[in-house]
C-alpha cells in the first residue's frame, strides 16, 4: 500500500477494502440505547459487530488480507494462531476463498470456539497451554510449510479491513460526534480511527475517537505516554479477547496520530455492561466487546454529542457467561450472599426466609451448617438472594438486623 506522511492506509485503501470485505461481511445493525443515552446525556447507538458473521469484526481484516494473496501463495494455504475470534475470521475467510487454513489453538480453548473454527472448514491443531505457545507453533508451521501467516492486527491489509466498520458507521450515522472502540493489539481502532478521521476531514467534519482497554491489560496508556510501544504485564481479566501485552508496531503510530483518548475499565464495570446489554438491549456480547459500554457506565466517557459504541464481538462460552452474569449482578448489588448466625433451634430457617419474603426479595440458594468456629448452640445460615438493586439490598439486610440477627455480607462470587 502507498504511504503518505499520515501513518497507515490511505482513504483509497479503506474504500477498496470496503468493496472486498463486502463480499463476505455483513453491514451490521446499529441499535439505539435509551438507557445509555440517559446515562451519558447524549444519544448513544450500538454498532453490533457481535452480530457479524463468525460473531466478530475479525473476518473483515482476515478476508481483506487473504484476498490479496497470489495464486501461488493460495496454494500454500494460510496459518494463524488464536484462542477465539481471529481463528474463526481466518477460517471463514479462507473457506470463502477456497484456501486451506490451519489454525493453532491452545489445548484448553473453549469448546464452542473450537467447534466453530472447525465448522468453517479449518484444520485445527491444539498445541500449547497458552496463546504464545500456539503462536510460536503457528509461525514454525509457516516457516516449515510455506503457509502464509495471517496476523490478527499488525498488518496494513488487516487494518484496512477493520476500518470498514468505521466507514459503515459514518454512512449510517453521518452526524456522529464520538465513536468508542475496544482496544487489544489495536487492529480495530487503528482502522476505524484512520478511516473515520480521513473521511470526516473530506466531509469537513470532526469525529472524536475514544479507545477502551481492560485495566488489567492496558498497554496503550503507558505506551502513548512514552511515545513508543511499551510491554506491560497482563493480569487476569474477563476481557481476554483484548488482553494484549504490547501494542502492534503498525497500529501504534496510527493510534497515536488519530485517536483522541484511551481509557480503561474494570472487570466489574465490564460485567455490569454485559448484563445491561443482555437485559436492556437483548444482545449477547463477549466481555472484550462490551468494554465500550463499560466506559459509559463507569463515567470514563463524557457527554460528547451523538455517540456510537462498537460492540466488537459476541463469542462467549455459556459457562463463562453464567459466571460473568452472576458477577455482574453482584457488582450491581442485585445478588446478595449473606451469612447469618442463628440460635440452633427449630424454626429459625423459616423465620429468616419469611423476613426475606416480606422484603420482597427472592432466596435462590440456602446452606445451613452446624460446623464452624462458632458456639455449640449456634448454626450458620448462608443465603443467596436476588434483589432489585442497591437500595433494595440494604433494605433486606436492615430488616434482618432489625429482627436481631447477626448478618455479614460476603463478596466471593
Amino acid at each position: 500500500m502507498a504511504r503518505t506522511s499520515v501513518p497507515g492506509p490511505k482513504l483509497a485503501d479503506f474504500d477498496a477494502a470496503r468493496a472486498i470485505v463486502g463480499r463476505v461481511a455483513q453491514a451490521t445493525p446499529m441499535e439505539s440505547s435509551r438507557i445509555l443515552s440517559s446515562i451519558l446525556g447524549s444519544e448513544v447507538l450500538l454498532k453490533c459487530e457481535n452480530l457479524q458473521r463468525t460473531g466478530s469484526y475479525k473476518v473483515r481484516g482476515a478476508y481483506n488480507l487473504i484476498a490479496t494473496l497470489t495464486p501461488a501463495q493460495r496454494k500454500k494455504g494460510v496459518v494463524a494462531a488464536s484462542a477465539g475470534n481471529h481463528a474463526q475470521g481466518v477460517a471463514l475467510a479462507a473457506h470463502e476463498l477456497g484456501i486451506k487454513a490451519t489454525i493453532f489453538m491452545p489445548v484448553g480453548v473453549a469448546l464452542p470456539k473450537l467447534e466453530a473454527t472447525r465448522g468453517y472448514g479449518a484444520n485445527v491443531v491444539l498445541e500449547g497451554n497458552i496463546f504464545n505457545e500456539s503462536l510460536t507453533a503457528a509461525k514454525a508451521f509457516a516457516a516449515k510449510t510455506g503457509a502464509i501467516f495471517i496476523p490478527p492486527f499488525d498488518d496494513p491489509h488487516v487494518i484496512a479491513g477493520q476500518g470498514t466498520v468505521g466507514l459503515e458507521i459514518l454512512e449510517e450515522v453521518p452526524d456522529v460526534d464520538t465513536i468508542i472502540v475496544p482496544i487489544g493489539g489495536g487492529g480495530l481502532i487503528s482502522g476505524v480511527a484512520a478511516a473515520v478521521k480521513l473521511r470526516a476531514a473530506e466531509l469537513g467534519r470532526k469525529v472524536r475517537i475514544i479507545g477502551v482497554q481492560a485495566e488489567n491489560a492496558a498497554a496503550y496508556p503507558p505506551s502513548l505516554k512514552a511515545g513508543k510501544p511499551v510491554k506491560v504485564a497482563v493480569n487476569p481479566t474477563i476481557s481476554d479477547g483484548i488482553a494484549v501485552a504490547t501494542p502492534g508496531k503498525l497500529n501504534f503510530p496510527i493510534i497515536k496520530h488519530f485517536v483522541d483518548e484511551v481509557v480503561t475499565v474494570s472487570d466489574d464495570g465490564t460485567a455490569k455492561a454485559l448484563v445491561m446489554l443482555l437485559e436492556r438491549a437483548k444482545l449477547v456480547v463477549e466481555p472484550a466487546g462490551a468494554v465500550s459500554v463499560a466506559a459509559i457506565l463507569e463515567g470514563k466517557v463524557k457527554k460528547s454529542g451523538k455517540t456510537v459504541a462498537i460492540l466488537s464481538g459476541g463469542n462467549i462460552d455459556p459457562m463463562l457467561m453464567q459466571r460473568i452474569v452472576a458477577h455482574g449482578l453482584a457488582a450491581s448489588d442485585r445478588y446478595l450472599k449473606l451469612r447469618i448466625m442463628l440460635p440452633d433451634r427449630p424454626g429459625q430457617l423459616a423465620a429468616t426466609s419469611q423476613l426475606v419474603a416480606e422484603a420482597n426479595a427472592n432466596v435462590v440458594e440456602v446452606v445451613h451448617t452446624r460446623h464452624g468456629k462458632f458456639q455449640i448452640n449456634e448454626a450458620e445460615l448462608e443465603l443467596h438472594i436476588e434483589t432489585r438493586g442497591p437500595t433494595h439490598s440494604k433494605a433486606v439486610v436492615k430488616m434482618l438486623r432489625d429482627a436481631g440477627y447477626q448478618v455479614r455480607q460476603i463478596d466471593d462470587i
